[in-house]
């Protein structure tokens, strides 16, 4: 009898529910494997999409200078020299630290504190709430002033008016002049729990003369490798080689893409064996329903069922198996990731090629694992499967 495609799809699936909860513990695995690949690839994506978002907003004609040798540090000399430059437009040094900031009973530890002048806020592309910028006056004079990030501002003063007040910052009193607007968070680091102070009042608290980072603004994004080049041009000649870094803005983007891209890769590397640990299970399930249907494959072939027959209708019982736990997975990912872009305000979402790769490998698990115990049932002889008991 030569069984038609149509007649073996209906002996696979009347099998396969023949036994639901069997099938549905063998389809779990499947769900698993398919849910953390949508899940994990998705999140590496997002993250490779906030970076991007994050180093586009800030603009392409910006620079950052990091020195990598602790035993030299740029000079208030040095800034001026900088930005003297060709093509510089503006810069500002960064002095960073962490430090308990309180007001009165209202206590923020472990506050990011960034020391940076005028030009900080511009650069950034950052905008007030309330109050005035740190100004030129600041910047010379050392003033104790600060500027607070839209979440310190609430934590310490609710919805009163922080403007005028002192707060005390690592045991010195600063006052307050500003709140910033509140800001999207991005990796590289929450805006809005952060304080500013002028970085010369900050190297006074500090009692160093020294600053490791500047960011530098281009007059236009066209001229940036001609000014960084004036500018590494600069620095040779100052310190020598091998003790600073400048990256520019694509430089930045590709180095962070090309960490999200391992990141992704390997986030979706663990889920997948997820994946191939469900087909070990599809594979262990369709061993047993072979022998316990050993009669009924001595029967049909008694009949007249070829090999093929037998060996397509397991492959097809398999890969349903495994082509229904893939959609299910593929739905259930897509579900908590909406969940998850949500709850956590992330751009997290699963591309079209990701859902499709991962719904032809869970295809592809059914047909490899379900291939052996398809096999072993084609090859059993009618008169031993009649035989078995």
């Amino acid at each position: 009898m030569n069984m038609s495609l149509k007649n073996t799809l209906k002996m696979a699936i009347k099998s396969i529910l023949s036994n639901k909860m069997r099938t549905f513990l063998t389809m779990l695995g499947i769900i698993i494997g398919v849910f953390s690949v949508i899940v994990m690839v998705s999140m590496g994506q997002g993250a490779t999409a906030s970076v991007t978002q994050s180093i586009e907003g800030m603009g392409s004609n910006l620079l950052n200078i990091t020195l990598t040798d602790r035993t030299i540090r740029f000079s208030n000399d040095n800034l001026s020299e900088l930005s003297m430059l060709e093509g510089v437009h503006m810069l500002s040094p960064n002095i960073n630290w962490v430090a308990p900031v309180k007001y009165g009973l209202n206590n923020e530890a472990g506050t990011s504190v960034v020391g940076v002048n005028e030009n900080y806020m511009v650069i950034n592309g950052y905008t007030m709430m309330t109050g005035r910028l740190i100004n030129p006056l600041d910047i010379e004079n050392r003033n104790k002033v600060v500027l607070l990030g839209s979440e310190v501002s609430e934590s310490l003063f609710g919805q009163f008016n922080p403007i005028g007040e002192s707060i005390s910052l690592s045991g010195i009193k600063y006052t307050v002049v500003g709140v910033l607007e509140e800001n999207e968070n991005t990796l590289f680091g929450d805006n809005n729990n952060m304080v500013l102070v002028p970085y010369t009042t900050g190297m006074r608290q500090f009692r160093t003369n020294s600053i490791a980072s500047i960011t530098i603004q281009g007059t236009d994004a066209a001229s940036i490798d001609k000014t960084q080049s004036k500018i590494e041009t600069y620095l040779m000649t100052l310190y020598g080689t091998d003790t600073y870094r400048i990256f520019n803005q694509e430089q930045l983007l590709s180095t962070l893409n090309e960490i999200t891209g391992v990141l992704t890769l390997l986030l979706g590397g663990i889920a997948g064996i997820s994946l191939l640990v469900g087909g070990i299970g599809i594979m262990n399930i369709m061993l047993v329903t072979v022998s316990e249907r050993t009669r009924e494959i001595g029967v049909r072939k008694a009949i007249g069922a070829r090999r093929s027959n037998i060996l397509f209708q397991f492959l097809i019982e398999s890969s349903v198996i495994s082509g229904i736990g893939g959609i299910i997975g593929i739905m259930l990912g897509i579900l908590v990731n909406r969940i998850i872009s949500t709850a956590f305000e992330i751009p997290i979402s699963a591309s079209m090629q990701v859902i499709l790769i991962a719904f032809l490998f869970s295809l592809f698990i059914g047909v490899f694992f379900g291939m052996y115990p398809a096999n072993k049932a084609s090859k059993l002889k009618p008169v031993d499967a009649l035989r078995y008991e």
